[in-house]
């Protein structure tokens, strides 16, 4: 592949996305705001730029993965230097979760430049980013949909197409980290009745893993649940909090009730009023057990 690539927002999963692409021989560019995070990277090949608009070219690509749409904005709306920098035939392919709305706002902004805005929030925690096991949800323009490809197929085990409003990708992705903070909820209240009833949870969330929940949310987060590893985070609980906000804030848009992501935003937020806005975001299932009193 003959692109140029830039490469910004270098968190638990951004730097682990970047490495795939430096790891598939592409010259990547990165940027980010602490600058040791890009060490590793920089080791493996990576080249480090000062600016955010140092890591686009011209008519190529730039990805990002930031924490939240206020630092997506702050970077690429309006006139921002990368925008401005990527120009005619560029593209910038987001990859953060974000509001539905913030990427139709980039899309229109953009193309005032002459660029072009691809949406394409990931599922996986940075283990999967690492192991190009990925799951790819991405809208926007056909023609930048097959620009993207070859990127996607290195972080990804797995692309699906939401179609051309470049806020649908973005909706899928609500969608499904609300199922998982509405999964983790379950497991924990299950782990509790299952231990003040004397049983332990372990075996009962294990036995379901294998049977009626045979996936990889009810495997991977159920032994979370038991086991409490909490610490070092994949994904903290203030941005776990952050998606169910923005789950919420798009259901409301639409006239869609979401009971269940308003019991999910109250377990994270009660959770980093406790002091654990850093932990990994399935110790919410924390709260569960200290309702009932099981420690």
């Amino acid at each position: 592949m003959s692109e140029t690539f830039g490469f910004i927002g270098l968190g638990n999963m951004g730097q682990e996305m970047a490495l795939r692409l430096v790891e598939a021989g592409w010259p990547v560019r990165v940027w980010n705001r602490t600058k040791a995070k890009a060490e590793e990277l920089v080791k493996r090949g990576a080249i480090l730029v000062e600016r955010p608009e140092d890591a686009a070219d011209p008519g190529g690509i730039a990805i990002s993965m930031l924490a939240d749409d206020a630092a997506l904005l702050e970077l690429f709306a309006g006139n921002a230097p990368v925008v401005t920098r990527l120009g005619a035939g560029g593209l910038h392919i987001s990859m953060s979760t974000i509001h539905p709305e913030t990427s139709r706002r980039l899309a229109t902004e953009h193309a005032e430049h002459g660029a072009s805005y691809l949406c394409a929030p990931v599922f996986g925690r940075p283990n999967a980013a690492r192991t190009g096991m990925l799951w790819i949800a991405v809208s926007g323009r056909p023609e930048d949909r097959r620009r993207a490809r070859p990127i996607f197929e290195a972080m990804g085990q797995g692309t699906f197409e939401f179609g051309d409003d470049p806020g649908a990708a973005n909706v899928a992705k609500l969608c499904g980290n609300f199922l998982i903070a509405a999964a983790v909820e379950a497991m924990a209240e299950a782990a509790a009745l299952a231990e003040k009833s004397g049983v332990g949870a372990a075996g009962v969330l294990e036995m379901l893993g294998k049977t009626l929940f045979a996936c990889p949310i009810y495997q991977g987060y159920g032994q979370l649940v038991v086991k409490r590893e909490f610490q070092p985070p994949a994904f903290r609980m203030r941005l776990g909090l952050k998606d169910v906000e923005l789950a919420i804030s798009a259901a409301r848009a639409v006239g869609v009730p979401m009971p269940l992501a308003d019991l999910a935003r109250n377990r994270a937020l009660a959770g980093i009023n406790k002091g654990r806005g850093d932990w990994d975001w399935s110790a919410v299932a924390l709260g569960a057990g200290e309702d009932a009193g099981v420690g």
